[in-house]
């Protein structure tokens, strides 16, 4: 393997109690700050840093719900907008049974909270879904240009298969506009249980992607939304294709770095890097990709055989040997910032 460039010393912010673990980590940053939040229990926390990610505050309840799905990318995520930062999840009040019941909400709905104070106190929830109990599934993701605009999208289960959904905000998620019905698979479905990523680009504009259903293959596809909130036509990421008659429940990442566009995802047990109009490219084989970009560096982060695999710009390191569901933010000043799921809390490590 090659060592990466360089690496702070890992951190680690443990949970309280063994019978309620830290799950699912997610990363925002601006100047000045960089949050985290997570789930524990039937509980929504958020922790601060005020050092650029060396070090993390004592967890902030943001929530608390009967029911808070927290396996499988079902986490809460966290947006920095403006001063104020603003964190969604799905939450119920009554658990789902069945088959696929997956510690879901039979009456799940997409809740967003507010922090005017750097996460000291926070809102009550707003209801981002307009049709109750659509996003039962659990599965969402949230973007913000850091000025006053948001975005979030969820799979929808309102009609006869799920589709995606998603709504805006401009004011730092005070208010969300009308669903909008962003994409039906003519099939009848979008895979039902891959998360989706969306991320604004520096004109204003915003890129979302998913995991779709079409003739039996479950690939990733990639639509753009001009400044005006205009949606075009979507497109599929990556030149091979899976069949697959199940669902991976493994979505990917995507961000904008200057001009360019790029994603990372697994397909398989495969790993790739896509940027739209090149050739994928295989880095590595596992699941569960986080993917971060500051400057000319690119930093995937995945789970393989239980271990956590770090890659940038063509080398290769495993930072832990046991972990779970990684996640990359990059840092105003350069870098990156990963946090992964090890011995019931949150690892955390600064990358240069």
């Amino acid at each position: 393997m090659h060592k990466l460039v360089a690496a702070f010393a890992i951190s680690q912010l443990a949970a309280v109690a063994p019978q309620a673990p830290f799950h699912e980590p997610q990363l925002a940053a601006g100047p000045g700050l960089v949050t985290m939040t997570f789930g524990s229990g039937t509980d929504i926390y958020v922790s601060v840093s005020t050092d650029n990610g060396a070090n993390f505050g004592k967890p902030v309840k943001v929530a608390t719900a009967p029911v808070v799905p927290l396996n499988r990318h079902r986490g809460p995520r966290i947006a920095i907008s403006g001063s104020t930062l603003v964190v969604t999840a799905v939450a119920g009040q009554t658990a789902a049974t069945g088959q696929h019941a997956h510690g879901l909400p039979s009456d799940g709905d997409l809740l967003a909270w507010r922090s005017t104070d750097r996460g000291l106190t926070w809102s009550n929830a707003v209801r981002v879904n307009d049709v109750p109990s659509a996003p039962t599934e659990g599965l969402h993701t949230l973007a913000s240009d850091g000025h006053g605009n948001l975005f979030a999208a969820w799979l929808d289960k309102r009609g006869k298969g799920t589709a995606l959904y998603g709504a805006w905000s401009s004011d730092s998620g005070a208010t969300w506009t009308k669903n909008l019905d962003i994409y039906d698979s003519p099939d009848g479905t979008i895979c039902e249980c891959c998360h989706p990523s969306a991320a604004f680009d520096r004109d204003g504009g915003l890129d979302l992607m998913w995991r779709n259903v079409l003739d039996g293959a479950r690939d990733f596809y990639l639509l753009h939304a001009d400044a005006a909130h205009r949606f075009g036509t979507p497109h599929k990421v990556g030149d091979g294709t899976w069949k697959i008659n199940a669902c991976p429940m493994d979505g990917g990442g995507l961000v904008h770095a200057g001009t360019r566009t790029i994603t990372a995802w697994r397909r398989m047990n495969d790993i790739f890097i896509v940027e739209p109009g090149k050739p994928e490219r295989k880095i590595g084989e596992g699941k569960d990709v986080a993917l971060a970009a500051a400057g000319d560096h690119v930093y995937v982060a995945w789970i393989r055989d239980d271990q956590l695999v770090l890659w940038t710009n063509g080398s290769q390191e495993t930072l832990a040997m046991h972990a779970g569901y990684p996640a990359l933010t990059s840092l105003p000043g350069g870098g990156a910032l990963l946090a992964w799921e090890e011995k019931e809390g949150i690892s955390i490590r600064r990358l240069q």
